[in-house]
Order: C-alpha cells, then sequence, then structure tokens
C-alpha cells in the first residue's frame, strides 16, 4: 500500500508541476518534462527455462521515468514492473514499485541532490553507482550529494547515504568525498601552450556493524565495522597525447567474496593513448588485488558493489566474437589492452577511392602472484603477492584485427578476424581453456534512398567446450519506419542445435516497437567486465521503447 502511495504521489507531482510552474518565476521558470518508457516482454513458448518451470504466460521488465527541470529545481523518479522478471535475474530482483526518487536543485557553482543519487569518483575504483538494466544492476545510494566548484579549476563532490539492493537498502552506511583540481586553469602558459592537467583525491567510508561470522563453531571473527578506501589520480594532455595514472587501496575489508581474510586490496593503473587525424594509438596496463567493494559484506552475485573494476578487453558487438566475453576478477588479475587504428588515405594503392580503415587490438589477462600465508584461511591474511609477479596463468586473451572498406558509393565492407583464448574454469567456475578463431564478414549495400540490406556471415573455430559455431544475419531497413532482421547461430560442433531469431521493428517519432520470434543459446550476458547469467528461451518477445 505504502509502495502504491509513492507511485501515485510521484506521478501527481509529475502532472502539477508543469502546471504550476509554466506561470512561476525565479526556480521554478522555464519548465521541461521529460522521460522513458522501456518495456521488453517474453511471451516462453518453452517452459522450462533453465532449471525453473514457468508458470506465467509472459514475463516482463518495465520500466517508467519522469524528470522535470526548470531553472533551478529539478524532480525525478523510476517506477519498476519487474513482478514477473525476464529470466536469468536474481531472486530478489523481483518486485515493482518506486525505484528511484530525487529532487535536485542546482546553481551556477553548486548542486545539491537528495534521494536517490548516482555518482563515480575517477575510474570508480572505489566508488561509482550507476544503472545497468541489462545485468539487473541498479546500485544507487539513498542519501545526498553535494557537488561545488568554489573557485576556477576545483571541483569538490561529497555523498552519504545507504546503498540499494534491489528492493531494499543495505545496512551499512556510505560516505565519500572527492577533490578535482586543473591547474591549467590557474597557470595560463599551461593553456596557451596546449598542456592540460587534471589532479584527483577520492576517500570512501563504509561502516558496517559486526556479524555473527565464525573460523569454526566457536570462534567468532572481529570484523572492521569502518572499511576505508582512497584514490589518487592525474591526467596530463598535451595535444594529441594524453596520460593517466591512477592508484587506489583500501584498509582491511574480510567478506564472502575474498574468503573472509584480512588482506588489504589496492589497484592501479596506467593509460596513454595518442590520437589525431587518421592515426589512434591506446596503451594501458592494469594491476589489482583483492579489490571487492561491496555494502553488505555476506553478499555474493552482482549486487551491492561499491566500486567497479573496469575490464581492459575490447567490448565486441558481433555474436560469436561475444559468446565468451570475460568478466573481471576481482581476486586479482594483471591486466594489458593495446589498440592500433590506421585510416589509409583515399586515392593510395591501399586505401583506394574511399580509403580504408584498419584497426589492431590486444588484450591480455594474467593471474597475479600469490603466496598463501597462515594457511589462506578466514580470519588470516590470506596470501602474500609480489607487485611484479605473474601469478597463476592466463585468464584471457584476444587478438583481433578489423578492416573496414567502403567498395563504392552504395556498398561497405568490415572484415574481422579474432584469435581468442578463454579460461572458462577462472571465469565461469569449470570447463578448461578454450582457444578460438573467430572470422567476421559484413557487408552494407544501400540499395535505393529507402532500402539499405545488411548481411553478417560468422564462424568460429575450436577443438575446445561445445566446438564450432556458425552465425548468419540478413536485415532489410526501410526508411523511415522499418526493419526486418532474421539470424540464425548454429553449432556445428557438439550440439547439432540452431538458435534462430526474426524480429519486424517498425520506428515512427519517439517511438520504437520491435516484435520477434527465436531461440536463445544460454550464455553471459556482460558489459563492463560484469556479467550475468541468462538460461536458454525460446518464445515471443515483445520491446517497447518512448522518449519524450
Amino acid at each position: 500500500m505504502q509502495t502504491r502511495l509513492h507511485i501515485l504521489t510521484l506521478l501527481s507531482m509529475a502532472m502539477a508541476l508543469p502546471a504550476s510552474a509554466q506561470n512561476a518565476t525565479g526556480w521554478f521558470a522555464n519548465p521541461k518534462l521529460s522521460g522513458s518508457i522501456q518495456s521488453d516482454i517474453l511471451v516462453p513458448t518453452e517452459k522450462t527455462i533453465g532449471t525453473e518451470e514457468i508458470s506465467e504466460w509472459a514475463l516482463t521488465n518495465t520500466y517508467l521515468d519522469l524528470s522535470l527541470q526548470t531553472n533551478h529545481v529539478d524532480v525525478g523518479g523510476r517506477v519498476e514492473y519487474l513482478d514477473h522478471p525476464l529470466p536469468g535475474y536474481e531472486s530478489d530482483f523481483e518486485g515493482w514499485g518506486l525505484a528511484n526518487i530525487y529532487v535536485k536543485l542546482h546553481f551556477d557553482k553548486v548542486e545539491l541532490t537528495g534521494g536517490n543519487v548516482y555518482e563515480q569518483f575517477g575510474s570508480g575504483f572505489i566508488l561509482r553507482t550507476y544503472e545497468e538494466r541489462s545485468l539487473g544492476i541498479d546500485n544507487s545510494i539513498m542519501g545526498a550529494k553535494a557537488i561545488v566548484e568554489p573557485l576556477a579549476g576545483v571541483r569538490l563532490k561529497a555523498l552519504t547515504g545507504r546503498q540499494r539492493n534491489y528492493w531494499d537498502y543495505n545496512e551499512a552506511w556510505l560516505t565519500g568525498a572527492d577533490v578535482e583540481l586543473s591547474p591549467d586553469r590557474w597557470l595560463k602558459g599551461m593553456a596557451d601552450k596546449g598542456t592540460y592537467l587534471t589532479l584527483g583525491f577520492s576517500w570512501v567510508n563504509k561502516h558496517e556493524s559486526q556479524e555473527d561470522i565464525y573460523t569454526d563453531q566457536t570462534h567468532k571473527l572481529n570484523l572492521p565495522e569502518n572499511v576505508n578506501a582512497f584514490d589518487v589520480r592525474a591526467t596530463l594532455q598535451k595535444g594529441a597525447f594524453s596520460l593517466l595514472g591512477e592508484y587506489a587501496w583500501k584498509t582491511q575489508d574480510p567478506s564472502f567474496d575474498n574468503g573472509y581474510i584480512y588482506k588489504r586490496g589496492d589497484v592501479a593503473m596506467l593509460s596513454a593513448s595518442y590520437s589525431k587525424s587518421g592515426l589512434s594509438v591506446l596503451l594501458q596496463a592494469k594491476r589489482s588485488d583483492n579489490m571487492s567493494m561491496r555494502s553488505k559484506r555476506s553478499t555474493s552475485g552482482t549486487s551491492s558493489y561499491i566500486n567497479h573494476l573496469p575490464a581492459f578487453t575490447m567490448e565486441h558487438t558481433y555474436a560469436l566474437a561475444a559468446l565468451y566475453p570475460y568478466a573481471t576478477n576481482p581476486d586479482g588479475e594483471w591486466a594489458y589492452q593495446a589498440e592500433v587504428g590506421y585510416r589509409i588515405k583515399k586515392g593510395t594503392p591501399l586505401g583506394g577511392k574511399y580509403g580504408t580503415g584498419l584497426k589492431l587490438n590486444f588484450s591480455y589477462i594474467n593471474g597475479i602472484d600469490k603466496q598463501t600465508k597462515d594457511g589462506g584461511e578466514r580470519g588470516t591474511d590470506g596470501y602474500t603477492s609480489k607487485f611484479w609477479k605473474w601469478g597463476d596463468g592466463k585468464y584471457y586473451q584476444d587478438i583481433n584485427v578489423q578492416l573496414d572498406k567502403k567498395i563504392s558509393k552504395s556498398f561497405k565492407l568490415n572484415l574481422m578476424y579474432m584469435n581468442q583464448y578463454y579460461n572458462k574454469t577462472v571465469v565461469e567456475g569449470e570447463g578448461g581453456m578454450i582457444h578460438s578463431n573467430i572470422y567476421v564478414a559484413e557487408g552494407k549495400w544501400r540499395i535505393n534512398n529507402k532500402l539499405t540490406l545488411r548481411a553478417e556471415a560468422q564462424y568460429l573455430s575450436t577443438d575446445d567446450d561445445e566446438g564450432d559455431w556458425l552465425y548468419g544475419l540478413v536485415e532489410l531497413s526501410v526508411v523511415p519506419h522499418w526493419m526486418i532482421t532474421m539470424a540464425d547461430m548454429y553449432n556445428s560442433g557438439l550440439t547439432d542445435e540452431h538458435y534462430y531469431q526474426g524480429s519486424l521493428t517498425y520506428n515512427t517519432g519517439a517511438h520504437r516497437i520491435q516484435l520477434g520470434y527465436g531461440k536463445t543459446r544460454a550464455g553471459y550476458n556482460c558489459s563492463g567486465g560484469v556479467c550475468r547469467y541468462v538460461p536458454q528461451t525460446e518464445g515471443f518477445t515483445l520491446s517497447y521503447n518512448y522518449n519524450f
């Protein structure tokens, strides 16, 4: 009853505020109402999904976002209907109600927010709250946040509150502060020479009460009620060159993730990039050790993370290239990524009439050194680790080269080759090392001003896991409203099974509706190194999106 009252209150506010603000001046002047509706529906024809029997005739994830912006006051919220959610989400994901609400005051140099707040300090090593619907993540903080710019080149942030855990809030209290300094705003000579420098310092505290966690039947752990984390970073940009260095560390934080050991955690990253017309270069290295941070120490799964450790791997969009995606290992890893992009000029022998794009990407993830200490059991430091020493083997490797070339005014070709090593035991718990070669060809033909045909052909070759895979897709776009898509993923190795998809999409203005039917393969859906397992499904799908 209380949830329904909150929802009615939000809708009443959304309808009433624009009317009252139209004649207002000052803080509430210039009102603008915006929002979105997203609804994804599955009508399963196969009622056994994973290990569960589905009794409902339809499953849906539905979201309604509303936001009212005025000169100095913003009000917004989100209603979610997840009472019969799509497959693969954690059990606590189910429910419905007002999931997010906030009020924001904003002026030239001050911004104050109360309610559900999102924030990221630096690269997110000690704090990142965000929403990612495909993964079922919304780890916002219910509390207050302030952003102040007291001087040119000085930006201060502070926040406090409790973190959302699906339809509840964890008991731990989170408090944090961040300062960013831009010396180039004070030193005129730096900006005149095209040199820009940003320095950042962050702190986060988690205050969490004791729990009854035992080393054995008689000895209870004395858990730290305060865990502190710190982050320092610097970004230097000079012309086409940019360099980022960042280091973060945390105090003792025994949790379910690390087996309740008392070792401190840290993460270090160095990233350099160079970009100019026709050429881009990216080099990155990261070492993390015991840096899982949650607002509830006994939690597992994808919820309650305070921080985020980005995966230094390319996020592939092609189906077979994304068949074995890497999930960041919070226990510790050495991660490297290098990427070079080059545009061969048109009119040259290799560039041809329209030019040719080449991109080479390399990602490599390895375990860190771990030497067991005090038996490695809960209640001890667990292990020691030498910073520069590698540990227990390769977790992931990806070498891929891509070529895009416009053959004529109406036809464009994309080609990709990828060599991948995926340690399924490390990422998923079992399965060993999978070594595969992946080939992709994509063509896009603009038939006329109204019709465009796109096609993909993909092949994954491996002697491991389920063996070889084939994938084909054909997509016809009819401007301005229609798109027809047909695809099939076929396992020619172990299962001899087809996973087919067909869909019809209609777009008009801010509305998008898609109707489809198909069978999806069980596997992992990943974004930014965070993954969610999705079981095999078969049935009709309906998606509706509206932005206003």
